[in-house]
């Protein structure tokens, strides 16, 4: 079900949970549609519920509607040939970002993905959030299906805002046409498809409401400055929700200093992993968090996916970007950010319903007695995070 009401700035935000509720709201628009869908996502599996939006897709396009959908060269890759068949037909038009070719892959340049959400429909809503266009309870690590769905979210979104969403995927998709144009050796049309992606995106202003991009261009640092701006400022309470958790210096420093002048701190993070590295490494971290108070939960009722905050019941994010160096340093996110208390207490009702029935709390003076093999491990693995930071030429 989704979570919305009107804005006083006409803005109208609503909380999706799960894929459930994102697809079902994703296809109820796509089939409503009159001139565009536009969709980016990092995965895209036609399975399931998958399969659901992909004929949404397709419909939508043999109504004549201009469907363009972006799909990560990692993530997803080539498209299955059946799909790519029906696709095409009907006039869904696909382009594969940055498509992983063999061992070009091991360049940290190629770490360089399309991990957001987006979906425009018609310029009068669009999405966003962590939910990628796979079923809940499929996983491309675990055969058969999930015995819970994953934890996830995404914002629905109407307003102001959806003109920020259209102006960051169309400028997208005119840079892949450029390349395309450009490797056929097409240069007249490789400077009519650039033109007009120079312009400068709405940087985040200070208003209720902002769509909070990431890439290796403009807005390198957007998405870690909003956490860290929202954190300094949290008075009562801070619980983040994040797949991934290796944050940088300044952004634990954040949450240290919080946590020590009596912000309730709590962090839920994966119990269930999908990645050993990931994993070991964010425990690597653990100690120095809660020995300043900070509460860390695991979850392991499903895999945790979301990547979301909410900050003194009033201040909110819901994206695609984790809190580790592959999301803040390296790969294309983006985010919804609100000050909206009716929307951020929803939200936490959800983390904190999450954490007290599939969570389990870390217990620090068990985490201080592990053993020295397990010590170990989380050294190295935090190790072999930090210099793939240091071989991408960033500062972490």
């Amino acid at each position: 079900m989704s979570h919305s009401h009107a804005h006083p700035h006409a803005h109208d935000l609503g909380l999706l949970i799960g894929g459930v509720d994102l697809f079902a709201a994703l296809i109820e628009a796509v089939d409503a549609a009159h001139h565009e869908v536009h969709l980016e996502t990092y995965i895209f599996r036609f399975e399931g519920a998958g399969a659901d939006v992909a004929h949404a897709l397709m419909r939508a396009a043999q109504r004549g509607v201009q469907v363009r959908v972006v799909v990560d060269g990692v993530g997803t890759g080539e498209l299955p040939a059946p799909w790519a068949e029906r696709w095409a037909q009907a006039g869904v038009q696909v382009r594969v970002f940055a498509p992983a070719v063999g061992l070009g892959f091991w360049l940290p340049s190629r770490w360089r993905r399309l991990h957001r959400k987006l979906c425009l429909v018609d310029n009068t809503v669009a999405f966003c959030g962590g939910i990628n266009i796979l079923d809940d309870y499929l996983d491309p690590h675990v055969q058969g299906l999930l015995t819970a769905p994953r934890l996830d979210y995404a914002v629905s979104l109407r307003g102001p805002l959806v003109a920020a969403v259209r102006d960051t995927m169309t400028q997208l998709w005119s840079r892949i046409e450029a390349v395309r144009e450009l490797r056929s050796q097409d240069l007249s049309g490789a400077l009519d498809a650039l033109r007009g992606t120079d312009q400068r995106l709405r940087s985040p202003m200070r208003g209720e409401t902002q769509l909070v991009l990431r890439d290796n261009v403009l807005h390198r640092t957007h998405i870690e400055r909003t956490y860290r701006k929202a954190i300094g400022e949290a008075r009562q309470d801070i619980v983040v929700a994040s797949a991934y958790f290796f944050p940088g210096r300044r952004l634990r420093r954040g949450l240290v200093l919080a946590a020590q002048r009596g912000v309730r701190v709590r962090l839920l993070l994966q119990g269930q992993y999908e990645y050993f590295l990931p994993y070991r490494a964010a425990r690597q971290l653990y100690g120095q968090l809660m020995a300043a108070g900070v509460e860390i939960y695991e979850y392991h009722a499903s895999f945790l996916h979301a990547k979301v905050a909410v900050v003194d019941g009033k201040w909110l994010t819901v994206g695609s970007s984790n809190l580790d160096p592959f999301s803040l340093l390296l790969a294309r996110e983006a985010n919804v950010v609100a000050h909206d208390p009716q929307l951020a207490r929803t939200l936490h009702t959800c983390l904190i319903e999450a954490i007290e029935r599939g969570a389990t709390r870390v217990d620090a003076q068990t985490y201080l007695d592990r053993g020295r093999w397990q010590r170990i491990v989380d050294a190295l693995a935090s190790a072999v995070l930090r210099f793939g930071v240091f071989l991408t030429g960033k500062r972490y």
